[in-house]
C-alpha cells in the first residue's frame, strides 16, 4: 500500500524537478546600460552591468532574478581574500572591467573590493576566469532562452523536409535578378565560405564617435568598410582605412606617438616601453612616490591624472625637478596636454601606465 502511494507521488516529484532544472539553465540579456548587480533582492548594490551582457539565470523572487555573472578579468587586478566562499577580490581602484572572454565584450565594471570565485583551471595568459552569483531587477533583463531554442529548432525542422533539387534552382534566378534561367548562380561556394566577423560595413550613414557616448569624430557613408577591434555593450570599436588630402593633415612632432590608448599600453607594455607619446589628460593631484609605487623612484614627485581623455582610467606622470614649479599653478580637474616617455605600460599592483614627463601645456 505504501509503495503504491509512493509510485503515485513519483510523477509529481519529477514534474517539480524538471522546471527547476530548466530555470537554472535559462539565459538573460541585460537591456539597461549600468543595471545594478545586487547582493540580494533589493539589497546592497555591488556593481554595474553593461547592456548586452549575457547572464545565466537561477531562481526568481518577486521583481528580482537570480543570475550568475561569469567572465574574465586581468590577473593583476585581483588578489586573494580571506572571505569564506570566495577566492579573489578586485584590487584595482576605482574599478576593473569584467569581460566575456580575454579582451572580449564588456560584461560589467567591478569596483575595488568586489568578491569573486575563481573557475578551476581558468587562466589564459594575463587573464583569469571568475564568477559571482547575485540579483538583477527583472525590468533590466530579457530572456534569451526561448530565442536560442527557436533558432536551434529551425535546422531540425528543415531536416524533416526534402532538400531542394537542382531542378528547382532555375526558378530562383529570375526572382533574385542574377544570372539567367538557364544558368542559375552557384550559391554553394558562398554559403560554405568562411565568414570573417571582424570585417563589417556601415549599414547606413552613421556617426563615428571618439568613445562610447563621447564626442563625434566624423560621419561614415553607407557601406564604408570597417574592421572590428572590440565590443562593449551596444558599442563596437572599429578601424577605418581610407584616404584624405595631405594638405588637411597635421604632422605630429618627430618621434612622438599620437592616438595611442592606455588600454593598448596595458595590453602590450613591452612594446611601448621607452616610446614618447602625447596625451590629453585631466589633472587630479600632485603626490610623492612611496614603496607602494615600485615603478617610481621613492620620494619622486608625480601627479595623478585621468585619461588619456576620453578614457576614464588613471595615469601616473613622473615630473622632473626642473618642471616641479609648473605644477604649483595647476588646479584640480584642469585639462592638460602632456608629451611624455613611457616608463611602464602597466604597474604591478594597479595596472596603470607610468610616464616620464617631457613637456606639459594647459588647455583651455
Amino acid at each position: 500500500m505504501q509503495s503504491s502511494r509512493a509510485l503515485r507521488a513519483l510523477p509529481v516529484v519529477l514534474g517539480l524537478v524538471a522546471p527547476l532544472s530548466l530555470a537554472a539553465q535559462a539565459r538573460y540579456r541585460v537591456t539597461t546600460d549600468g543595471a545594478w548587480f545586487c547582493q540580494e533582492p533589493g539589497g546592497k548594490r555591488l556593481a554595474r552591468l553593461a547592456r548586452g551582457a549575457v547572464l545565466m539565470g537561477g531562481e526568481a523572487q518577486g521583481d528580482w532574478q537570480g543570475v550568475m555573472v561569469e567572465g574574465w578579468i586581468f590577473t593583476t587586478s585581483v588578489g586573494p581574500t580571506p572571505r569564506a566562499g570566495y577566492d579573489l577580490t578586485v584590487t584595482r581602484a576605482p574599478e576593473e572591467n569584467l569581460r566575456s572572454a580575454p579582451a572580449g565584450a564588456l560584461i560589467g565594471k567591478l569596483p575595488q573590493g568586489f568578491l569573486l570565485t575563481r573557475v578551476a583551471e581558468g587562466t589564459s595568459g594575463r587573464w583569469i576566469h571568475v564568477t559571482r552569483a547575485g540579483w538583477v531587477e527583472k525590468t533590466d533583463l530579457e530572456s534569451i532562452a526561448q530565442v536560442a531554442s527557436s533558432r536551434t529548432a529551425a535546422p531540425d525542422s528543415d531536416t524533416t523536409q526534402a532538400r531542394p533539387t537542382p531542378a528547382r534552382a532555375p526558378a530562383v534566378a529570375p526572382a533574385t535578378g542574377h544570372g539567367s534561367a538557364g544558368s542559375p548562380p552557384d550559391t554553394t561556394a558562398s554559403a560554405s565560405a568562411p565568414v570573417d566577423p571582424s570585417r563589417v560595413e556601415s549599414a547606413r550613414r552613421t556617426v563615428l564617435y571618439r568613445s562610447p557616448e563621447g564626442q563625434p569624430a566624423g560621419t561614415l557613408a553607407p557601406s564604408a568598410p570597417l574592421r572590428v577591434l572590440g565590443r562593449s555593450g551596444e558599442w563596437t570599436r572599429v578601424e577605418l582605412e581610407g584616404w584624405v588630402r595631405s594638405a588637411d593633415l597635421q604632422i605630429a612632432p618627430p618621434g612622438v606617438l599620437v592616438g595611442i590608448t592606455a588600454a593598448e599600453l596595458r595590453t602590450d607594455p613591452q612594446r611601448y616601453a621607452g616610446q614618447v607619446l602625447r596625451w590629453t589628460l585631466q589633472f587630479i593631484s600632485t603626490q610623492k612616490a612611496d614603496e607602494l609605487r615600485p615603478e617610481i623612484p621613492n620620494g619622486a614627485t608625480y601627479f595623478l591624472a585621468r585619461g588619456p581623455l576620453p578614457e576614464r582610467g588613471f595615469v601616473y606622470v613622473v615630473v622632473p625637478e626642473a618642471r616641479r614649479a609648473q605644477l604649483e599653478t595647476m588646479t584640480p580637474l584642469a585639462t592638460i596636454q602632456v608629451t611624455a616617455r613611457v616608463r611602464t605600460g602597466r604597474t604591478r599592483f594597479l595596472g596603470n601606465p607610468v610616464l616620464d614627463m617631457i613637456n606639459l601645456e594647459t588647455l583651455p
